[in-house]
């Protein structure tokens, strides 16, 4: 496609002048070229032609000079770039241009030699204005759907506390902060049946949109697995045969799946590669679980899964997290770890489950500081409160 370039000089030869220079360039396409007496009528012309790329203006012209055009180009919303044309001892003028706006100049008389570089270079210009302006709208795109997509994976995690009102066997908050618009942690708590409580949370390999797809496809179909009542190892099994059948990515996912009997504290629990969680109590010293630990999901298929069990008495609790938190950094590169995490959950384990979560995630960023999020963070906290039988 043609540039297009509007010269505007009241002298009647530069028409034929240019015209005859660059004769082969409008021939093949290359330049086509305008032509305005003064800059009224190149105003007029730029309002009737969007097209117009390059406007290589003289200073001195009748009704409209090329200062006052150029104030008034500069004013205009388009991508447009104004070369000045003036004599050589007019630098006056010229620097006036130039703090005007003017993209650059030339001096008369005319080195057509001059002008085509200057051309050339001014379409350069021009096009790595319109391809920045191009990726500008492909971001601003691109951000929208990061913020749909977001808006959609928040949906997908239960946000409402407490989730279930009229049981109070349990106290369960779980909070999700992704690294990046989406982010590839995921939590999640749903009732089996009348009295057993499943909870899962999982951290999938990298990060973004990738790791957010995959985290949506885990965690929807852990939840259909669980809900047919299978113990949390077969659950787990099941979920890794098929993530690794279905899907042709590298990626994996770390879970921590387990039931709760709400009517007698005990926990069946699989772990496939996360962290093993901090088991808490109103009144001792907090634990944490060292047995059962599997391989991560989603990798290798045929893996046997083994599950285990734990007990908690009314007040105990658990609480989980993904490496975003034991991994957080500071300004300093030093990483919270799991000494701080112990005496964050301490120091609030006879508080409300929202309230052990909140403290500890404080503590994480309050130790980051001004050192950006590096990866998805993620906690929750259950506490078994008893049964009501």
């Amino acid at each position: 496609m043609a540039f297009k370039i509007l010269v505007v000089d009241d002298e009647p030869d530069v028409e034929l002048l240019i015209k005859q220079k660059f004769r082969r360039k409008i021939r093949d396409g290359e330049f086509e070229f305008e032509f305005a007496r003064n800059g009224e009528e190149a105003l007029e012309k730029m309002n009737s032609d969007h097209a117009i790329d390059i406007v290589m203006s003289d200073i001195n012209m009748p009704v409209m000079d090329g200062l006052t055009l150029l104030t008034r180009i500069s004013s205009l919303d388009r991508i447009v770039r104004t070369v000045i044309v003036s004599a050589y001892g007019d630098m006056q003028n010229i620097r006036i241009a130039m703090n005007r706006g003017a993209y650059d100049f030339l001096t008369k008389p005319i080195d057509f030699e001059d002008f085509e570089t200057t051309v050339q270079k001014t379409i350069q210009e021009i096009k790595g204005i319109r391809e920045g302006h191009q990726v500008r709208l492909k971001l601003t795109a691109l951000e929208s759907e990061l913020d749909v997509a977001s808006q959609i994976q928040q949906s997908m995690l239960p946000r409402t506390f407490p989730p279930f009102p009229d049981r109070t066997e349990f106290d369960i908050y779980a909070q999700m902060t992704a690294a990046r618009s989406v982010g590839g942690d995921f939590y999640d708590f749903f009732m089996i049946d009348s009295s057993r409580l499943g909870i899962v949370i999982g951290d999938v390999s990298g990060k973004g949109v990738p790791a957010s797809i995959f985290m949506a496809v885990t965690r929807t179909l852990l939840r259909a697995t669980a809900m047919q009542g299978t113990s949390a190892a077969e659950c787990v099994e099941y979920v890794n045969r098929i993530l690794f059948r279905q899907t042709d990515s590298p990626m994996f996912v770390t879970i921590f799946y387990a039931i709760l009997d709400a009517s007698t504290g005990e926990v069946d629990y699989c772990n496939a590669g996360h962290h093993q969680p901090w088991v808490f109590s109103p009144t001792g010293d907090i634990r944490k679980g060292d047995e059962g630990v599997n391989l991560f999901a989603g990798m290798f298929e045929g893996i046997r899964y083994t599950g285990s069990k734990l007990q908690l008495a009314p007040g105990e609790g658990l609480f989980l997290y993904t490496d975003g938190v034991t991994e957080a950094f500071d300004k300093d590169g030093e990483m919270f770890e799991s000494d701080r995490l112990a005496e964050a959950i301490q120091a609030r384990r006879d508080a409300p489950a929202y309230e052990i979560v909140n403290h500890v995630l404080r503590q994480v960023k309050q130790f980051s500081g001004t050192a950006p999020q590096s990866d998805d963070v993620t906690a929750m906290a259950i506490r078994y409160l008893g049964s009501t039988d």
